[in-house]
This record gives C-alpha cells, sequence and structure tokens, in this order.
C-alpha cells in the first residue's frame, strides 16, 4: 500500500488532503505550492526538472519558468530552514530543484544514502564557512547567543548566489576544536573561513568578526560591534546584516582583486561578471569593457542568470544616454532581464535589474512588484535598497527614496556606487533640497553631463545663476546635442508635475531646450 503521509522535520505532508501540517497545525501554501511539493517529496531525493515541475503544478508547458521560480520561492518561505539551518528545496543548476532532507544528506555522506549533487568547485564562485562564534563570558548562557548569531549569518549569507557557504551542519563540527585553520578550510573545500567571538563587558556585549582568506593567509576584513546588553535582541537582526553584507563586500572586492592578476583568456563566466562589475562603469572605458565581459561571460555559460542580467543592466545604460530615439537597445535590455528571472528564479538581483527596465518602460506597478520580490528573496542586499530608492524617486515618493537610501548605508557602510550620490541628489531636487541636492552631488566620483546638468538646476534654483552658467557650460562641452527636452525623455516620472518642475529647473539654469 503506497505511503499517504510524507514526514520530514516538523512537518507532515498529508497526500489524499492535499494538506501540509507543522506540529500538527496547517501552513498556508497555495494550491501550486502544494503540488510542487508533492512532485518534489515523490522524487524520493533526485532533482525533478523544471518542465516537470511545471507540468505537476500547472498541467501544461506553456508557462514561463519565472512563475515556477515565484512558486518556489513562495514555498521554501512556508518552509522555512532545517534545524541545520539549511533549504529544504535545493536549486540544481540546469536541471531544476531538488527537495533535501538534512538527515538523509547527512547519511549519505556517510555513505548510506544516494549521494547529494556534486557542489559547484571552489573556482566557480568563493566559497565560505563560518565557524561557531566562541562565547568569551563567563556566563554559558551566552553560549545559545553566540550559536544563534553564527546560524543567522550562515543563513543570510546563504541568500547571496555570488556565494557559496557551507551548511551550519558542516561548520559546528568543529565547535571547541583545535584543529588548524588550514586544515579545516580543506576538509570544508574553502577558501574563506569567517570567526568570531562573543563577549560581555558589564551591561555591554562586543561582536568580534574576522574574514580570512585561507589560500593566501590573510586577513581580508575585521571589525567590532558593540551593543547594549539590554538591546541586543532588538538590534540582532541589524549586527547580522551588516556583518553579513560587509562581508560579501570584502569578498567580492577580494575576488575581483585575485581576477585581475588572471589574463582575460583564463577567466571564467562568474569572473567575467565580477570583474565586469568593479569597472568604473561611469567611464566610456570601463562601460564598454564591462559589456565585453557580461557579454563573453554568456558565450561560456548561455546559463547563467547573473551574467544576462549584467549585460541587461548596460544596455538600459546604454540607451539611457543614447541620442536616438528608439526603443530597440531598452527592449533588449528587457528581453535579457526576462530570460535572467528565467535562468535563475531566486537571485534578487536579476529581479531588481528587470525591475528597473520595467521603470523605464513606465511599467510601473510591474516595476514595483519585480523590486519588492527581488527585496524578498534577499532583504540583506545592499543594492536592492538601493535600487528600490530609484523606483520610488519617479513614483514620486523622495521621503521614501531618501529612507532606501539610508537603509542601504546602514546594511554595508562602505556601499558607495557612483549613481547612490546622483540619485540621492535627485531626491533631494524633488523635495526641493537644492542645497542638500549638491551636496550628494559633490560626492559623485567625476565628471558627466548629466551631473553638470543638474547642478546647474540646482545653483540656478539657488539664485547662483554665475556657477549655474558655469555648469550648463560645461554639461554642453561634454555632451554638445544636450537639450532638456530629449534628456527628460529618458526619465520615466509618474507625477507629471514632476517631470515638469525639473523641466523648468534645467531651462531655469539656461540649458537648452
Amino acid at each position: 500500500m503506497p505511503q499517504m503521509n510524507d514526514t520530514f522535520g516538523p512537518f507532515v505532508f498529508d497526500r489524499p488532503r492535499r494538506v501540509l501540517r507543522k506540529h500538527g497545525a496547517a501552513v498556508a501554501v497555495g494550491q501550486k505550492g502544494l503540488a510542487l511539493l508533492e512532485a518534489l517529496l515523490a522524487a524520493n531525493g533526485r532533482a525533478v526538472s523544471k518542465s516537470d515541475l511545471i507540468n505537476a503544478a500547472w498541467q501544461s508547458d506553456n508557462i514561463e519558468e519565472s512563475n515556477l521560480a515565484v512558486q518556489i520561492a513562495a514555498l521554501r518561505k512556508a518552509l522555512g530552514t532545517s534545524h541545520t539551518g539549511e533549504e529544504w528545496i535545493a536549486t540544481v543548476q540546469r536541471v531544476g530543484y531538488q527537495f533535501v532532507d538534512p538527515a538523509v544528506a547527512r547519511a549519505g555522506e556517510a555513505g548510506e544514502g544516494a549521494n547529494p549533487p556534486s557542489p559547484a568547485s571552489p573556482a566557480d564562485k568563493p566559497s565560505i564557512a563560518v565557524l561557531p562564534f566562541l562565547n568569551m563570558s563567563s556566563d554559558s548562557e551566552q553560549d545559545y547567543f553566540s550559536d544563534g548569531v553564527t546560524s543567522d549569518i550562515i543563513t543570510e549569507l546563504s541568500r547571496w548566489r555570488l556565494l557559496s557557504v557551507r551548511s551550519r551542519a558542516a561548520t559546528f563540527r568543529y565547535r571547541g576544536s583545535t584543529t588548524d585553520i588550514k586544515q579545516i578550510a580543506l576538509d570544508l573545500k574553502t577558501r574563506y573561513i569567517l570567526e568570531g567571538s562573543v563577549r560581555r563587558i558589564g551591561e555591554r556585549l562586543r561582536i568580534t568578526v574576522q574574514l580570512i582568506d585561507v589560500e593566501s593567509g590573510n586577513q581580508v576584513w575585521a571589525e567590532k560591534f558593540d551593543r547594549q546588553l539590554s538591546e541586543i535582541f532588538a538590534v540582532q537582526d541589524q549586527v547580522v546584516r551588516t556583518i553579513v553584507s560587509t562581508l560579501v563586500g570584502r569578498v567580492m572586492v577580494a575576488d575581483v582583486e585575485r581576477a585581475n592578476r588572471k589574463t582575460p583568456n583564463s577567466l571564467a563566466a562568474y569572473e567575467c561578471v565580477l570583474k565586469g562589475n568593479s569597472l568604473p562603469w561611469t567611464e566610456p572605458h570601463g562601460a564598454a569593457e564591462a559589456t565585453r565581459l557580461f557579454a563573453k561571460a554568456i558565450e561560456i555559460d548561455p546559463n547563467y542568470g547573473m551574467a544576462h542580467a549584467a549585460l541587461a543592466f548596460k544596455y538600459l545604460d546604454a540607451w539611457k544616454h543614447d541620442t536616438e530615439e528608439s526603443s530597440m537597445v531598452l527592449d533588449e535590455a528587457c528581453e535579457l532581464a526576462k530570460r535572467a528571472t528565467a535562468l535563475d528564479g531566486i537571485e534578487g538581483s536579476c529581479f531588481s535589474v528587470l525591475a528597473l527596465i520595467s521603470l523605464h518602460q513606465r511599467a510601473f506597478e510591474t516595476a514595483l512588484q519585480n523590486m519588492y520580490y527581488a527585496i524578498e528573496l534577499n532583504p540583506n542586499n545592499q543594492w536592492n535598497s538601493g535600487d528600490m530608492g530609484i523606483i520610488q524617486i519617479y513614483l514620486g515618493h523622495a521621503d521614501v527614496a531618501l529612507e532606501y537610501f539610508k537603509l542601504a548605508k546602514e546594511i554595508d557602510p562602505f556601499f558607495a556606487p557612483p549613481w547612490f550620490f546622483m540619485c540621492m541628489g535627485l531626491a533631494h531636487m524633488l523635495k526641493s533640497q537644492f542645497a542638500e541636492a549638491l551636496a550628494a552631488f559633490a560626492l559623485f566620483p567625476v565628471q558627466n553631463y548629466e551631473l553638470s546638468a543638474l547642478t546647474a538646476g540646482c545653483h540656478a534654483r539657488l539664485f547662483d545663476l554665475s556657477t549655474a552658467t558655469f555648469h550648463v557650460q560645461q554639461c554642453l562641452q561634454l555632451r554638445p546635442s544636450f537639450t532638456i527636452r530629449h534628456y527628460l525623455s529618458k526619465q520615466p516620472f509618474k507625477i507629471a508635475a514632476h517631470h515638469e518642475a525639473m523641466e523648468e529647473t534645467l531651462r531655469l539654469a539656461g540649458l537648452p531646450a
């Protein structure tokens, strides 16, 4: 007689009634999510292709893969993580998805079950292991807090698809171990090790972290976080978020340096994207080389979602600064971004790029939905917060935009891409805070025609017409064909009054209509 229920962790899936329960209580999962769960459980640990999953949930193969990705993400959210901090549903690149019971996976490691899928090669993307944080306090009850911080960091790092993160089960075996860090890295096949400690000092807690590049033996990053003991649980999420996002940024910088030491012909697809992202896009040669590297990454790996998203963004950028009226390049960018989300439906950055492109197509609701989904997939991604700020500017919510920009800096204190200061200044302009806008523009690292135009407008509003004239001349030297009409045709203000106010500001400066 076939088994009527599937049990895993605290869950029971009642097949006949199509109900998922956790500790006896029903879990809110839609019918498509339940159909997907049933198909994944029925595979007994084997990977299930995307086409088979689509057929199981929609009884049709004429469904875009992005719909499947959305349902899988919702199902993952409903299930949460196992007691080891691992996802129940794993992505199997170029195949589909796989249900992974951590207990079965550990048995497989011991040779008692089916072999798990082969992990990505360390050469494909940076690999990192987070060792259990040490409790340096005399209070043994602080052990649970140390473990909680470690587990939270592992869980949040796992959201970053650019990293290969070792599971809690793998790293907690080294609690209290005297094993040399290089041996741990060798055992876990990882390049980076994150160590940390928690110490109580009176009524304060100090959390220290350090990131070690085992390959070189160098300390990549170290930081201390001091918090009041009374507020520690309230700010635990903030501490973890800051550690994770700053850590990711430092890993990316270290890997860019590593990639730069290689000849271009030796760069793999991942490293092409990494190196392209590190180039100065505000400079023509940097933008052109980044575009070439992203296209090369797709040539190396046609199924690499992030490469498609990166190239889509470069096409969007090219369209914004193009003197032509055609939307052809913008349409091509949209197709690339849609392809990116279809290839990698759980990488928030792919949806973020699609959101920005939808914004410039003036599909405002689509833009907002994709941006919210990107943040849901990875709320600790400072770039997603910054991109949401951009969208809020053009929707007419300058105050909200500034809050998202502030959040991006809170998430990663090192976050300072050039566009960030341009967009922050634009938000202040919409609030008629022209002095604050100029302060933001002053942080932009290079001079370009758009910055000169906006700076001229701010000085004009502040009745400093001589300085405004200087920046107008600078704008026209950099872009002789500049006109207010063409520039604003690429600015997707939803509210007509904001478009008109910006037009008036640029006219006051003396820029050509």
